[in-house]
This record gives structure tokens, sequence and C-alpha cells, in this order.
């Protein structure tokens, strides 16, 4: 049979509604896998219109009705900001009961949910939480490049304080793991970026290589990972996109997605590693520039859908 997926609908403003119209006609996704769209119908068949797509029968939950001026395409509204963590809670709720047996997010404005006074910084830290996570690590994974990130939506000036030890290597282990029983890779080779340029040039740019990350490296060695660095990101990811090793781990955001999306923006995937469910989102954010223009390209979020499906049999 095959696996049912909860799409999550994300920005009633943004691209989300327009990707996911696309995505579930794609005959790709209908031989994989069965989508559960959790959101708004009224949105998603504006957005197949707008798009030029026929819908079949949906497999829906219809979460809200909001009116066409709280859904307006990039023009976000409070309705629409709430509605968004309506769509993931009810969506999270389907895979929890077993509905559904993973769930995909289409992009969500995190400023926009902070608006309404809930917390909210991003899926991966709402999905611990929600879920009682110990370790969860954030991975873009393309066909070139597979990163994981050792610090997810945080601002730079903090990432040297959010590092450590214990939290890197448990990064790499979660990674290792996941690279071996759910992508299918039986002997992982994973490399490890250095926080400051030239990876610190033996201390002349700072000291946390020496002082963290390669002890980190240590200590993930001896549980088992063929774990190399660490390795200066320039000159890393270029190896690595050519197939030197299976998985980057990157110490900040922008250092391990930069390259993903310039290599492979229209098909990289967000995987979400140490859930105790699958959960995949597309690599792009709301788009509000270009929501509502039929403009909006559905690859990565056919790509999240297949990796759901891929990751559920693995599972």
């Amino acid at each position: 049979m095959k696996p049912v997926v909860a799409i999550s609908l994300g920005d009633p403003s943004g691209i989300g509604p327009e990707v996911i119209a696309r995505a579930i006609v794609d005959s790709r996704v209908q031989s994989a896998l069965v989508p559960f769209v959790v959101g708004d119908e009224g949105v998603v068949r504006r957005a197949a219109k707008t798009c030029g797509v026929s819908l079949p029968a949906l497999r829906l939950d219809a979460v809200t009705t909001l009116s066409e001026n709280d859904a307006t395409p990039g023009h976000p509204s409070s309705a629409g900001a709430r509605a968004q963590l309506a769509y993931l809670e009810s969506a999270l709720a389907h895979v929890r009961t077993g509905r559904a047996a993973a769930l995909c997010t289409a992009p969500v404005n995190k400023a926009a949910i902070a608006r309404t006074g809930i917390e909210f910084t991003g899926h991966t830290e709402w999905l611990t939480k929600c879920l009682d996570a110990k370790h969860v690590v954030m991975m873009l994974a393309g066909e070139k490049l597979r990163v994981a990130l050792a610090t997810t939506h945080l601002a730079l000036a903090r990432v040297p304080s959010a590092i450590s030890v214990e939290s890197i290597a448990e990064t790499i282990v979660v990674t290792d793991r996941a690279l071996r029983m759910q992508f299918g890779t039986s002997a992982p080779r994973i490399a490890v970026c250095g926080l400051n340029p030239h990876a610190g040039e033996d201390g002349a740019f700072g000291d946390e290589e020496s002082r963290i990350i390669r002890p980190a490296l240590d200590a993930a060695a001896r549980r088992g990972v063929d774990v190399r660095g660490p390795f200066a990101a320039d000159g890393l990811f270029p190896r690595a996109a050519l197939g030197a090793f299976d998985a980057v781990v990157a110490l900040y955001h922008d250092q391990g997605l930069i390259p993903v999306k310039l290599l492979e923006f229209e098909k990289a995937v967000n995987v979400t590693l140490g859930l105790p469910i699958v959960r995949t989102s597309p690599d792009h954010g709301v788009a509000y520039d270009i929501a509502g223009t039929g403009r909006a390209q559905a690859e990565s979020m056919i790509s999240a859908l297949l990796l759901a499906a891929k990751l559920t049999s693995a599972r």
C-alpha cells in the first residue's frame, strides 16, 4: 500500500498552496504516495486555478475556511498567521494517531506566527518540543549534497557559545544513524566544517576547532562513526559535491544551506533527523514576491513528498 503523507498547507498567502497543488497531481507523487492535505480547501482550489491545475478529489482536512482577504497571495494576515500553526498542529496529530505515515510541511512565516504571541522559531524546534525529542538535526538533502546543521535558527553571534563537544558529537551520531537506517548508506562517510575561516588556521583565527570540534569528532569516532575534519568549509563543499563524503555537518545555518541551495535549490529537501516520525519540507520559503502569479516551481515539494514516502518505507 502507498503511504499516506500529511501535508500542512503552510502560509496561505505564500507559495505553499501553489506548490502543493502542482505537486499532488504530479504522476511521480501519485504513484508513490497518497497526499493528504491539511489546510483550507478554498485556498488550495484558488491556488490550483492560478496554476492552471485540475485537482482530483482531494483527501483533505479542512482546518479553516479563510476569506480571500485573509489569504491574499503575497499579503500575509493575522488570521493566516494563526492558521499556519493550526494546520501544522492538525497534520502532526494525524501522523501521531496513525492516519498518516509521514509529515511534509509547506513553508511558514515564522515572524508572523510569533506576532500572534506564540513562541515559534521554526518547524524543527517546534517539532522537537512537541515530540519531546532528545536531539534532532536539520538536514538539507539533495542529489549532490547532504548537509546537517549543528545549530539551526540562531543569531550568528550566538553560535560559538551554542556549540559544545557533546552537541556536535550527537549531531554527527544522529546523522550517521539516519544515513544508515533511512537513506540506505551502509558505511557513511561524514565530514565536519570548521567554525572559523580556514578551520581556524591552527589557532590564528579562533580556537573552537581544537577546543570543541576535534574532541567532538573523536567522541563520535569512538561510537563507530567514520567522521573527518574539521575542514575549511570553502574547500570542503566542492569535495563533498563530487562524492568524497556522504554528508557534511555544518556549524551554522548559512554555512550549510548556501552551498546546497546554490547547487540544488529546486530539488533539495529539508529533513528532520532524530524525530520519532518522518518529516520533510521543501527547501524554500513563502516567497511572497511571486505568490499568486503561478510562477512557483514545485520540484522541491515533489522531492519532499517522494523522500517522505521513501523514508517511511525505510522505517
